[in-house]
């Protein structure tokens, strides 16, 4: 499982490819120059979307690999084309599907021997500084520590990317609940609103994303999407849409124990993303603590101009 040399020509398979982030993981891979190949799931055969997703990737110049999750040959022989693998499985909640396959994918790198780095899914919150997030939530930090630890107990070199909200889920509706439009009269405003939150476009993650996958500085580290000018509280946030719109709204704030009210008799979904929320904006979980050893990706990649929230919100005008 050597490194990539420098000078070659990447080779990496995006599972989870038709998703949510790792659609635009496929188009920041070719961006970039990797030899990029897709893995198509038998199951995929009545998805019109994702099937017509999957030949548009063709088109710009990806490869197709079919294999199934319930046949460990087939991957362990998707795996062995390339040097890299990303996993953009969406949604780790409760013991789920996603928890199964990609501790599936790792016995297959663990026996191809080939890859040289692994990527499972993140792209959010720390889970090892997870480890007292409210249950039932605590559920997808609990798992994603367990692919963490059996990547690690097979000796497979990583790179974990974390540390942001992805904006069309938090900025887009000025982080209200149930909703991904901004709101035109009212907004809550989670306690003082002074929390530091981490605010990415989804484009921009997949673009650090592919940036690691053959950086010897990225090898066996984690690396936050924080860049600077994106690490804003809930109240500036707010502030940029008033400026953009010239209407000021009319402003609630929600204690902490007014917010977890009731969290026992929602369903648990509900609890899941209510908890969230709560760790996000009333305990800052994404800047209460340096980077330090780790990397942070827009110092790595200076090169990459990501959407600041002002602009990013304009779509919304």
């Amino acid at each position: 499982m050597g490194e990539i040399k420098s000078g070659e020509k990447t080779r990496v398979l995006v599972v989870g490819a038709t998703g949510y982030i790792g659609k635009r993981i496929v188009t920041a891979c070719l961006a970039e120059g990797h030899e990029t190949y897709v893995l198509q799931r038998p199951e995929i055969g009545l998805d019109i979307e994702k099937v017509q997703l999957l030949l548009s990737f063709k088109k710009l110049g990806a490869r197709v690999v079919e294999a199934s999750f319930s046949d460990h040959r087939s991957l362990v022989s998707a795996v062995k084309l390339v040097d890299v693998v990303v996993s953009a499985m969406s949604g780790v909640h409760f013991r789920s599907h996603n928890i199964l396959v990609q501790l599936k994918l790792v016995e297959a790198i663990k026996e191809a021997g080939n890859v040289k780095r692994f990527l499972p899914s993140e792209f959010g919150m720390d889970p090892p500084r997870m480890r007292h997030a409210l249950p039932p939530g605590r559920e997808t930090f609990d798992q994603k520590m367990e692919v963490r630890q059996a990547i690690e107990a097979a000796g497979i070199p990583y790179t974990y990317v974390v540390g942001a909200c992805f904006a069309a889920y938090f900025a887009g509706n000025l982080s209200q609940m149930e909703t991904l439009l901004p709101p035109k009269k009212r907004v809550n405003i989670y306690g003082d609103g002074n929390i530091k939150v981490v605010f990415a476009d989804e484009d921009d993650i997949a673009k650090y994303t592919a940036k690691t996958l053959h950086d010897p500085r990225t090898l066996n580290k984690t690396v936050y999407v924080r860049p600077a000018d994106n690490v804003l509280t809930h109240i500036e946030l707010v502030h940029i849409w008033e400026k953009l719109t010239g209407n000021e709204l009319e402003k609630t704030n929600i204690t902490a124990k007014d917010f977890l009210t009731n969290i026992e008799q929602m369903e648990i979904p509900h609890q899941a993303g209510i908890g969230h929320f709560y760790h996000i904006f009333y305990e800052g979980c994404l800047t209460d603590h340096e980077v330090g050893e780790d990397e942070e990706a827009s110092c790595l990649y200076p090169d990459v101009k990501y959407k600041r929230m002002d602009d990013y919100l304009k779509m919304f005008l």
